[in-house]
């Protein structure tokens, strides 16, 4: 879309025209619609319009359809992207503008907590990314009503939630909701890696590739809780995370291994964090939150004014107000550690508190090339599609893998 030709003024670069911005991500269940609104409605007040490209389907839709229309001609002016290096081609091959010049006028170096953040959008001294959240998977999500039906105490870590599948099942409960789509199911792998295994052993495999640690009996312990995980599972029929949160929302199932996006969820069913639910970082066992999350980019369009007015929407996105506003309807946490979030519920504080204690890991996204993470993917909807598909024979694939990864 082509710039209108209202003029309004822009603070860094003077005079320009105000611009139809289009804007692709993949956030369109209820909570994530209701938070990206917050952005749009930031950026329609400057003069600007945002023009709304949201794509159905999750990131694993969404992502190469970005992809394709940067690198075929047809760029949106911003579109959302998790930081790490999903955008590392795009950024080889010139496609992607670079806002240095923002993040330095916003001394973005400065407030941005943890800097990993920004390190992740920051290829050769150069940033092409501005983080707007802090998005952890290591979570589970507990309903208090499947408990109450079932008639046991709601779980405080993983071995009791382990522990509490049979009355679950009993109560006619699902124990553990789970959309059918890839990137769930990797992504609880992920969790329970984590949790189960702890940070030292997922640094060990993640960042430094270690293959032996991969098909070491540490990681045989993950594989089996992922078994355990699978059969908690099996008549968890939904397509959608979101149709998965609502399993637990609505008690028919006792808990969800999901992202904090989930929060949003939560939210607007008007569910009250430790009233209606239970949050459980690193599942109970290790409390970590792992520090990937979303970011914008901003194709290069070859004209100024819509230039100008990315770059406008980039440091909006990182002004107090919005990150304020965008994280506690997101359930997210925000990049800004100057900011008052004492609006913030019982579950984004335990988050805030873990990340202030420095409890953090790095996202998988930030350590595994895109190639890497589509092939655990293919992994795991093997692994938790195939009940004979046993732990052993997943662990001995994914030990290959990792010694793969580039």
């Amino acid at each position: 879309m082509k710039a209108t030709t209202a003029g309004i003024a822009f603070c860094a670069a003077g005079a320009v025209s105000a611009a139809e911005l289009e804007v692709t991500h993949w956030w369109t269940s209820g909570g994530e619609a209701a938070a990206v609104a917050e952005f749009a409605k930031a950026l329609d007040a400057t003069g600007h319009t945002w023009v709304d490209g949201a794509i159905a389907g999750s990131g694993g839709t969404a992502r190469p359809i970005i992809i394709s229309r940067i690198i075929g001609g047809d760029p949106m002016h911003a579109t959302q992207l998790n930081h790490g290096r999903q955008a590392e081609e795009l950024i080889e091959a010139g496609l992607l503008l670079d806002i240095t010049d923002v993040a330095e006028a916003g001394g973005w170096k400065d407030i941005i907590n943890p800097s990993s953040l920004l390190d992740s959008c920051t290829v050769d001294g150069k940033i092409y990314c501005a983080p707007v959240n802090i998005h952890s998977w290591q979570w589970i999500w507990l309903s208090h009503k499947a408990y109450e039906d079932a008639g046991v105490p709601v779980p405080s870590n993983w071995d009791e939630y382990v522990a509490s599948a049979g009355a679950l099942e009993a109560a006619g409960k699902i124990p553990l909701a789970m959309g059918q789509q890839a990137w769930q199911s990797s992504g609880a792998f992920g969790v329970i890696n984590v949790a189960v295994g702890g940070v030292e052993l997922w640094n060990k495999i993640n960042v430094q590739k270690d293959a032996e640690a991969a098909g070491g009996a540490e990681m045989a312990k993950v594989f089996e809780a992922a078994a355990a995980a699978r059969a908690m599972a099996a008549n968890s029929n939904v397509q959608d995370w979101n149709q998965a949160t609502n399993l637990v929302i609505t008690g028919q199932a006792g808990g969800q291994i999901m992202g904090d996006w989930a929060q949003g969820e939560f939210q607007v069913a008007e569910q009250v964090a430790g009233e209606d639910y239970t949050c459980l970082p690193g599942l109970g066992v290790n409390e970590v939150i792992s520090t990937g999350g979303d970011a914008f980019y901003f194709p290069k369009q070859g004209d100024a004014d819509i230039e100008a007015a990315q770059k406008e929407l980039a440091a909006l996105l990182l002004s107090p107000e919005v990150q304020v506003n965008f994280n506690l309807k997101k359930g997210s946490l925000p990049v800004r550690g100057d900011i008052d979030l004492t609006a913030a519920n019982d579950c984004m504080k335990k988050g805030l508190e873990i990340l202030a204690a420095g409890n953090i890991l790095l996202s998988g996204d930030q350590v595994l090339s895109a190639d890497t993470s589509g092939q655990i993917e293919d992994l795991m909807v093997e692994f938790w599609n195939d009940p004979s598909y046993s732990a052993a024979d997943a662990q001995a694939k994914y030990a290959q893998i990792i010694g793969d990864a580039d």
